[in-house]
Protein backbone atom coordinates (compact mmCIF):
# COMPACT_ATOMS: atom_id res chain seq x y z
CA UNK A 1 0.00 0.00 0.00
CA UNK A 2 1.25 3.49 -0.81
CA UNK A 3 1.95 5.08 2.59
CA UNK A 4 1.64 8.56 1.11
CA UNK A 5 -2.07 8.02 0.57
CA UNK A 6 -4.49 8.13 3.49
CA UNK A 7 -7.21 5.56 3.02
CA UNK A 8 -9.17 6.69 6.09
CA UNK A 9 -12.00 8.16 4.02
CA UNK A 10 -12.31 4.91 2.09
CA UNK A 11 -12.54 2.88 5.29
CA UNK A 12 -15.33 5.17 6.52
CA UNK A 13 -17.36 4.75 3.31
CA UNK A 14 -16.79 1.00 3.38
CA UNK A 15 -18.27 0.87 6.86
CA UNK A 16 -21.20 3.10 5.96
CA UNK A 17 -22.06 1.02 2.90
CA UNK A 18 -21.17 -2.30 4.49
CA UNK A 19 -19.34 -2.86 1.23
CA UNK A 20 -18.60 -6.49 0.45
CA UNK A 21 -15.96 -7.20 -2.16
CA UNK A 22 -12.41 -6.49 -3.33
CA UNK A 23 -10.57 -3.33 -4.35
CA UNK A 24 -7.39 -3.29 -6.42
CA UNK A 25 -5.50 -0.13 -7.38
CA UNK A 26 -2.56 -0.29 -9.75
CA UNK A 27 -0.28 2.50 -10.92
CA UNK A 28 2.67 2.27 -13.31
CA UNK A 29 2.77 -1.50 -13.07
CA UNK A 30 2.67 -1.67 -9.27
CA UNK A 31 -0.21 -2.45 -6.91
CA UNK A 32 -0.71 0.41 -4.47
CA UNK A 33 -3.76 -1.11 -2.82
CA UNK A 34 -5.33 -4.55 -2.69
CA UNK A 35 -7.98 -4.97 0.00
CA UNK A 36 -11.09 -7.07 0.58
CA UNK A 37 -14.12 -6.70 2.83
CA UNK A 38 -17.23 -8.63 3.83
CA UNK A 39 -18.15 -12.25 3.24
CA UNK A 40 -17.77 -14.43 0.16
CA UNK A 41 -20.16 -16.85 1.89
CA UNK A 42 -22.35 -15.24 4.54
CA UNK A 43 -23.75 -18.41 6.12
CA UNK A 44 -20.31 -19.98 6.52
CA UNK A 45 -18.69 -16.62 7.38
CA UNK A 46 -15.98 -17.12 4.75
CA UNK A 47 -14.41 -13.72 4.18
CA UNK A 48 -13.59 -12.08 0.86
CA UNK A 49 -9.87 -12.02 0.15
CA UNK A 50 -7.70 -10.61 -2.68
CA UNK A 51 -7.74 -14.04 -4.38
CA UNK A 52 -11.55 -14.33 -4.16
CA UNK A 53 -13.24 -14.60 -7.55
CA UNK A 54 -16.24 -12.40 -8.34
CA UNK A 55 -18.73 -12.44 -11.17
CA UNK A 56 -18.46 -9.12 -13.04
CA UNK A 57 -21.63 -9.34 -15.18
CA UNK A 58 -21.36 -7.06 -18.24
CA UNK A 59 -17.87 -6.03 -17.18
CA UNK A 60 -16.73 -9.05 -19.18
CA UNK A 61 -18.13 -7.79 -22.49
CA UNK A 62 -14.65 -6.43 -23.23
CA UNK A 63 -13.37 -10.02 -23.45
CA UNK A 64 -15.87 -10.67 -26.25
CA UNK A 65 -14.73 -7.49 -27.99
CA UNK A 66 -11.08 -8.52 -27.78
CA UNK A 67 -11.90 -11.96 -29.18
CA UNK A 68 -13.58 -10.32 -32.17
CA UNK A 69 -10.55 -8.06 -32.59
CA UNK A 70 -8.28 -11.11 -32.62
CA UNK A 71 -10.30 -12.60 -35.48
CA UNK A 72 -10.11 -9.28 -37.33
CA UNK A 73 -6.35 -9.22 -36.77
CA UNK A 74 -6.14 -12.71 -38.27
CA UNK A 75 -8.02 -11.52 -41.34
CA UNK A 76 -10.97 -13.87 -40.79
CA UNK A 77 -13.54 -11.06 -40.48
CA UNK A 78 -13.61 -7.26 -40.51
CA UNK A 79 -15.57 -4.78 -38.45
CA UNK A 80 -17.70 -4.19 -41.55
CA UNK A 81 -18.54 -7.87 -42.03
CA UNK A 82 -22.30 -8.44 -42.07
CA UNK A 83 -23.64 -11.09 -39.73
CA UNK A 84 -25.42 -12.83 -42.61
CA UNK A 85 -21.97 -13.44 -44.12
CA UNK A 86 -20.27 -14.88 -41.03
CA UNK A 87 -22.97 -16.73 -39.08
CA UNK A 88 -25.07 -19.70 -40.18
CA UNK A 89 -28.02 -18.91 -37.92
CA UNK A 90 -31.30 -17.54 -39.24
CA UNK A 91 -32.71 -14.36 -37.75
CA UNK A 92 -35.87 -13.97 -39.85
CA UNK A 93 -36.70 -10.37 -38.92
CA UNK A 94 -33.20 -8.90 -38.62
CA UNK A 95 -31.94 -6.28 -41.06
CA UNK A 96 -29.48 -7.79 -43.55
CA UNK A 97 -27.19 -4.76 -43.20
CA UNK A 98 -26.22 -5.40 -39.56
CA UNK A 99 -22.43 -5.56 -39.21
CA UNK A 100 -20.03 -6.51 -36.46
CA UNK A 101 -19.40 -2.79 -35.91
CA UNK A 102 -23.11 -2.28 -35.19
CA UNK A 103 -23.15 -5.13 -32.67
CA UNK A 104 -20.00 -4.00 -30.86
CA UNK A 105 -21.26 -0.45 -30.42
CA UNK A 106 -24.88 -1.20 -29.45
CA UNK A 107 -26.38 0.44 -32.55
CA UNK A 108 -27.57 -2.71 -34.34
CA UNK A 109 -31.25 -2.30 -33.43
CA UNK A 110 -31.68 -6.02 -32.72
CA UNK A 111 -34.21 -6.96 -30.01
CA UNK A 112 -32.56 -7.11 -26.60
CA UNK A 113 -33.49 -10.15 -24.54
CA UNK A 114 -33.19 -7.94 -21.45
CA UNK A 115 -34.21 -4.39 -22.26
CA UNK A 116 -32.99 -2.38 -19.29
CA UNK A 117 -35.24 0.54 -20.24
CA UNK A 118 -38.32 -1.67 -19.98
CA UNK A 119 -37.38 -4.27 -17.34
CA UNK A 120 -35.89 -4.00 -13.88
CA UNK A 121 -36.26 -7.57 -12.60
CA UNK A 122 -33.76 -9.96 -14.16
CA UNK A 123 -35.50 -12.93 -12.54
CA UNK A 124 -38.56 -12.47 -14.79
CA UNK A 125 -36.49 -13.73 -17.73
CA UNK A 126 -36.37 -17.24 -16.33
CA UNK A 127 -40.10 -17.75 -15.91
CA UNK A 128 -40.35 -19.25 -19.40
CA UNK A 129 -36.74 -20.37 -19.92
CA UNK A 130 -35.26 -21.88 -16.73
CA UNK A 131 -31.85 -20.42 -15.91
CA UNK A 132 -30.36 -23.87 -15.41
CA UNK A 133 -30.80 -24.52 -19.13
CA UNK A 134 -28.78 -21.46 -20.15
CA UNK A 135 -25.15 -22.56 -20.28
CA UNK A 136 -23.83 -21.41 -23.67
CA UNK A 137 -24.44 -18.69 -26.26
CA UNK A 138 -26.99 -20.58 -28.36
CA UNK A 139 -29.13 -21.20 -25.26
CA UNK A 140 -30.06 -17.49 -25.31
CA UNK A 141 -31.48 -17.63 -28.86
CA UNK A 142 -35.09 -18.52 -27.92
CA UNK A 143 -35.33 -15.18 -26.12
CA UNK A 144 -34.64 -12.99 -29.17
CA UNK A 145 -33.94 -14.96 -32.38
CA UNK A 146 -37.45 -14.55 -33.79
CA UNK A 147 -38.02 -11.05 -32.47
CA UNK A 148 -38.50 -8.01 -34.67
CA UNK A 149 -35.99 -5.18 -34.83
CA UNK A 150 -36.46 -2.72 -31.96
CA UNK A 151 -34.74 0.11 -33.86
CA UNK A 152 -33.19 0.82 -37.24
CA UNK A 153 -29.61 -0.21 -37.91
CA UNK A 154 -27.30 2.67 -37.00
CA UNK A 155 -29.80 4.29 -34.64
CA UNK A 156 -28.40 6.12 -31.60
CA UNK A 157 -26.69 4.10 -28.88
CA UNK A 158 -28.98 1.73 -26.99
CA UNK A 159 -27.33 -0.79 -24.68
CA UNK A 160 -27.99 -4.27 -26.01
CA UNK A 161 -27.09 -7.68 -24.56
CA UNK A 162 -28.38 -9.72 -27.50
CA UNK A 163 -25.82 -8.12 -29.81
CA UNK A 164 -23.03 -9.59 -27.70
CA UNK A 165 -24.64 -13.03 -27.72
CA UNK A 166 -24.51 -12.83 -31.53
CA UNK A 167 -20.85 -11.78 -31.37
CA UNK A 168 -20.14 -14.83 -29.22
CA UNK A 169 -21.84 -17.09 -31.76
CA UNK A 170 -19.68 -15.54 -34.49
CA UNK A 171 -16.56 -16.23 -32.43
CA UNK A 172 -17.62 -19.85 -32.02
CA UNK A 173 -18.36 -20.39 -35.71
CA UNK A 174 -15.16 -18.80 -36.98
CA UNK A 175 -12.79 -20.20 -34.36
CA UNK A 176 -14.38 -23.63 -34.08
CA UNK A 177 -14.15 -23.34 -30.29
CA UNK A 178 -16.70 -22.94 -27.54
CA UNK A 179 -16.88 -19.26 -26.61
CA UNK A 180 -15.76 -19.63 -23.00
CA UNK A 181 -12.91 -21.98 -23.99
CA UNK A 182 -11.73 -19.41 -26.54
CA UNK A 183 -11.66 -16.59 -23.99
CA UNK A 184 -9.96 -18.67 -21.34
CA UNK A 185 -7.26 -19.88 -23.74
CA UNK A 186 -6.63 -16.72 -25.77
CA UNK A 187 -7.02 -14.10 -23.07
CA UNK A 188 -6.91 -15.42 -19.50
CA UNK A 189 -4.19 -18.04 -19.98
CA UNK A 190 -2.23 -15.89 -22.41
CA UNK A 191 -1.66 -13.02 -19.98
CA UNK A 192 -1.66 -14.86 -16.66
CA UNK A 193 -5.18 -14.26 -15.37
CA UNK A 194 -4.76 -17.56 -13.55
CA UNK A 195 -7.75 -17.26 -11.23
CA UNK A 196 -10.30 -16.15 -13.83
CA UNK A 197 -12.77 -18.21 -15.85
CA UNK A 198 -16.36 -18.91 -16.82
CA UNK A 199 -17.77 -21.19 -14.13
CA UNK A 200 -21.12 -22.96 -13.89
CA UNK A 201 -23.02 -21.84 -10.80
CA UNK A 202 -23.72 -25.47 -9.89
CA UNK A 203 -20.03 -26.42 -10.26
CA UNK A 204 -18.13 -23.52 -8.74
CA UNK A 205 -14.45 -23.98 -7.88
CA UNK A 206 -12.82 -22.81 -4.67
CA UNK A 207 -12.50 -19.15 -3.66
CA UNK A 208 -15.64 -17.93 -5.43
CA UNK A 209 -17.93 -15.36 -3.84
CA UNK A 210 -21.66 -15.97 -3.72
CA UNK A 211 -23.73 -13.05 -5.00
CA UNK A 212 -26.25 -11.73 -2.49
CA UNK A 213 -29.57 -9.96 -3.03
CA UNK A 214 -30.97 -7.90 -0.17
CA UNK A 215 -34.58 -8.63 0.75
CA UNK A 216 -37.02 -5.90 1.90
CA UNK A 217 -36.51 -7.02 5.52
CA UNK A 218 -32.72 -6.57 5.09
CA UNK A 219 -31.97 -10.28 5.10
CA UNK A 220 -30.11 -11.72 2.12
CA UNK A 221 -30.65 -14.46 -0.42
CA UNK A 222 -28.15 -15.97 -2.87
CA UNK A 223 -28.54 -15.12 -6.57
CA UNK A 224 -28.41 -18.74 -7.78
CA UNK A 225 -31.94 -18.55 -9.24
CA UNK A 226 -31.46 -15.12 -10.78
CA UNK A 227 -28.73 -15.65 -13.40
CA UNK A 228 -27.88 -18.06 -16.21
CA UNK A 229 -26.19 -21.24 -15.00
CA UNK A 230 -23.03 -20.15 -16.80
CA UNK A 231 -21.86 -16.79 -18.12
CA UNK A 232 -21.24 -16.12 -21.78
CA UNK A 233 -20.56 -13.46 -24.42
CA UNK A 234 -22.66 -10.73 -22.80
CA UNK A 235 -21.34 -11.21 -19.28
CA UNK A 236 -20.76 -13.48 -16.32
CA UNK A 237 -17.03 -14.19 -16.20
CA UNK A 238 -15.51 -14.70 -12.76
CA UNK A 239 -12.32 -12.76 -12.01
CA UNK A 240 -10.25 -11.54 -9.11
CA UNK A 241 -9.71 -7.81 -8.79
CA UNK A 242 -5.98 -8.46 -9.11
CA UNK A 243 -6.48 -10.37 -12.37
CA UNK A 244 -8.33 -7.38 -13.81
CA UNK A 245 -5.33 -5.23 -12.95
CA UNK A 246 -3.19 -7.70 -14.88
CA UNK A 247 -5.70 -7.54 -17.75
CA UNK A 248 -5.54 -3.76 -18.13
CA UNK A 249 -1.76 -3.72 -17.97
CA UNK A 250 -1.51 -6.46 -20.61
CA UNK A 251 -4.02 -4.76 -22.90
CA UNK A 252 -2.32 -1.38 -22.75
CA UNK A 253 1.14 -2.93 -23.25
CA UNK A 254 0.17 -4.77 -26.44
CA UNK A 255 0.18 -8.30 -25.03
CA UNK A 256 -3.30 -9.12 -26.33
CA UNK A 257 -3.58 -7.31 -29.66
CA UNK A 258 -1.36 -5.50 -32.15
CA UNK A 259 -0.75 -1.80 -31.63
CA UNK A 260 -3.11 -0.88 -34.49
CA UNK A 261 -5.98 -3.13 -33.40
CA UNK A 262 -5.53 -2.01 -29.77
CA UNK A 263 -5.84 1.58 -30.93
CA UNK A 264 -9.07 0.75 -32.78
CA UNK A 265 -10.46 -1.13 -29.76
CA UNK A 266 -9.86 1.89 -27.53
CA UNK A 267 -11.08 4.60 -29.92
CA UNK A 268 -14.45 6.33 -29.28
CA UNK A 269 -17.04 5.17 -31.82
CA UNK A 270 -20.49 6.45 -30.82
CA UNK A 271 -21.62 9.15 -28.44
CA UNK A 272 -23.66 8.00 -25.46
CA UNK A 273 -24.24 11.27 -23.61
CA UNK A 274 -22.22 14.47 -23.23
CA UNK A 275 -18.52 13.49 -22.97
CA UNK A 276 -19.20 9.75 -22.58
CA UNK A 277 -18.60 7.58 -25.65
CA UNK A 278 -18.70 3.89 -26.46
CA UNK A 279 -15.97 2.12 -28.39
CA UNK A 280 -15.35 -1.50 -29.26
CA UNK A 281 -13.82 -1.86 -25.79
CA UNK A 282 -16.63 -0.25 -23.82
CA UNK A 283 -17.41 3.13 -22.30
CA UNK A 284 -14.90 5.97 -22.17
CA UNK A 285 -14.78 9.61 -21.16
CA UNK A 286 -13.21 11.78 -23.84
CA UNK A 287 -12.43 15.44 -24.48
CA UNK A 288 -10.56 17.50 -27.09
CA UNK A 289 -7.23 16.06 -25.93
CA UNK A 290 -8.40 12.45 -26.22
CA UNK A 291 -9.62 9.72 -23.89
CA UNK A 292 -9.47 10.69 -20.21
CA UNK A 293 -10.48 7.31 -18.84
CA UNK A 294 -11.88 3.94 -19.89
CA UNK A 295 -14.89 2.77 -17.91
CA UNK A 296 -16.14 -0.76 -17.26
CA UNK A 297 -19.24 -1.65 -15.29
CA UNK A 298 -21.39 -4.66 -14.58
CA UNK A 299 -24.66 -5.11 -12.75
CA UNK A 300 -26.60 -8.31 -12.09
CA UNK A 301 -28.65 -9.48 -9.12
CA UNK A 302 -26.02 -9.89 -6.40
CA UNK A 303 -23.25 -8.49 -8.62
CA UNK A 304 -21.77 -4.98 -8.74
CA UNK A 305 -18.57 -4.19 -10.65
CA UNK A 306 -16.78 -0.99 -11.61
CA UNK A 307 -13.39 -0.42 -13.16
CA UNK A 308 -11.59 2.56 -14.67
CA UNK A 309 -8.26 2.99 -16.41
CA UNK A 310 -6.63 6.41 -16.82
CA UNK A 311 -4.22 5.98 -19.76
CA UNK A 312 -2.27 9.21 -19.23
CA UNK A 313 -1.62 8.35 -15.59
CA UNK A 314 -1.25 4.58 -16.05
CA UNK A 315 -3.72 4.23 -13.20
CA UNK A 316 -6.24 1.40 -12.88
CA UNK A 317 -8.93 1.01 -10.23
CA UNK A 318 -10.99 -2.17 -9.92
CA UNK A 319 -13.91 -2.71 -7.54
CA UNK A 320 -15.69 -6.08 -7.42
CA UNK A 321 -18.65 -6.67 -5.13
CA UNK A 322 -20.90 -9.63 -4.36
CA UNK A 323 -23.73 -7.32 -3.33
CA UNK A 324 -25.84 -5.15 -5.62
CA UNK A 325 -24.67 -1.77 -4.33
CA UNK A 326 -21.52 0.02 -3.30
CA UNK A 327 -18.97 -0.45 -6.07
CA UNK A 328 -19.58 2.98 -7.63
CA UNK A 329 -19.30 4.85 -4.33
CA UNK A 330 -16.08 3.00 -3.46
CA UNK A 331 -14.69 3.72 -6.92
CA UNK A 332 -15.40 7.46 -6.64
CA UNK A 333 -13.66 7.65 -3.27
CA UNK A 334 -10.59 5.84 -4.59
CA UNK A 335 -10.55 8.17 -7.60
CA UNK A 336 -10.57 11.18 -5.27
CA UNK A 337 -7.53 9.78 -3.47
CA UNK A 338 -5.48 8.74 -6.49
CA UNK A 339 -6.36 10.62 -9.68
CA UNK A 340 -3.89 13.42 -10.45
CA UNK A 341 -2.08 12.70 -7.19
Amino acid sequence: MNKQISWNGLAKIQQELQFSGSIHVRKSGKAIMSESFGYANRSEKIINEPHTRFSIASGSKIFTSIAICKLVEEGKISFDTKIINCLDIDFPYFDKEITIHHLLTHISGVPDYFDEDEMDDFEVLWETLPMYRVRCAKDFLPMFQNGKMQAKVGSPFSYNNSGYIILGLIIEQISGMDFTDYIEKNIFQTIGMTDSGYFSMDKLPESVSIGYIENPDHTYKANIYSLPAKGGPDGGAYVTATDMGIFWEALMNGKLLSEEITRILLTPQVNVVDDIFYGYGGYMESNEQGVVKYIQMGYDPGVNYRSVHYPNQDLTIIVCSNKEEGAYEILKEVESLTVNK
